[in-house]
């Protein structure tokens, strides 16, 4: 939900709070966010919240989930459950989202079932809103921090940023973030980088059309069952 400019000072001072006492805990339902960052708010991501919490009513989720997180590429993953049955899933993917919204709404897309494993899409959104790879890479490492501060231990997977043919412009930087983050998730324990921006590209090193779905930027049935295979034993089972 989109936060009124006057309430910003009060975040300000909340978020400077946190990093006096080196703590995540807070400032919002989520949570709160590390100093630094301000997620960029949507009435979309209140609504999907919403339904979270409305599903989680109507249907109780499995005990101790993989949950799967991030922007649409996530949420868009309808057969999910289906592609991975032999592991507790959870989907809660919300669309349009960055790294630093993860970090913000840690608490109601993951902590909340004490997952065994986080997966976590993000980057594609951040960078076609002039992110760097630097920033990207700073953002992973501080909701990694977040998970690690709340429930330490949690495996968390990071999938490579996709390349799109939407964003063909953008692979140069997609290719720079994607390798900051393997060579970060190298030097961590539980921590692991799923390439899928390779096996997403044709022999002349462009993004593959026949993954895609009209938008040529969401992936179509045929590009998430490679995300399946290539995924699949990176699960914690």
């Amino acid at each position: 939900m989109r936060i009124p400019d006057f309430f910003r000072p009060v975040r300000a001072l909340c978020v400077a709070a946190l990093l006096t006492a080196g703590l995540f805990a807070g400032c919002a339902s989520g949570g709160g966010v590390p100093a630094g960052l301000d997620p960029v708010s949507s009435p979309e991501w209140a609504t999907d919240m919403a339904r979270f919490a409305a599903e989680d009513a109507r249907t109780p989720p499995p005990e101790r989930p993989v949950v799967f997180t991030g922007s649409s590429s996530v949420r868009m993953w309808e057969t999910l459950a289906a592609d991975f049955s032999d592991v507790a899933v959870l989907n809660r993917g919300f669309g349009g989202s960055q790294v630093r919204d993860a970090i913000w709404y840690a608490d109601e897309v993951a902590l909340r079932y004490r997952p065994r494993q986080i997966v976590l899409y993000a980057g594609d959104n951040d960078i076609a809103e002039g992110r760097s790879a630097a920033q990207v890479l700073a953002d992973t490492e501080a909701f990694v921090t977040r998970i690690r501060a709340a429930q330490p231990g949690t495996p968390v997977a990071l999938l490579g940023i996709k390349p799109s043919p939407s964003r063909a412009h953008l692979l140069d930087v997609q290719r720079a973030a994607n390798d900051a983050l393997r060579a970060w998730a190298a030097t961590q324990r539980n921590v692991a980088y799923i390439d899928v921006f390779t096996p997403m590209l044709d022999a002349d090193g462009v993004p593959r059309e026949d993954l895609f779905i009209a938008d040529r930027l969401h992936m179509n049935a045929v590009g998430y069952a490679l995300w399946r295979d290539i995924i699949g034993p990176y699960l914690v089972r």
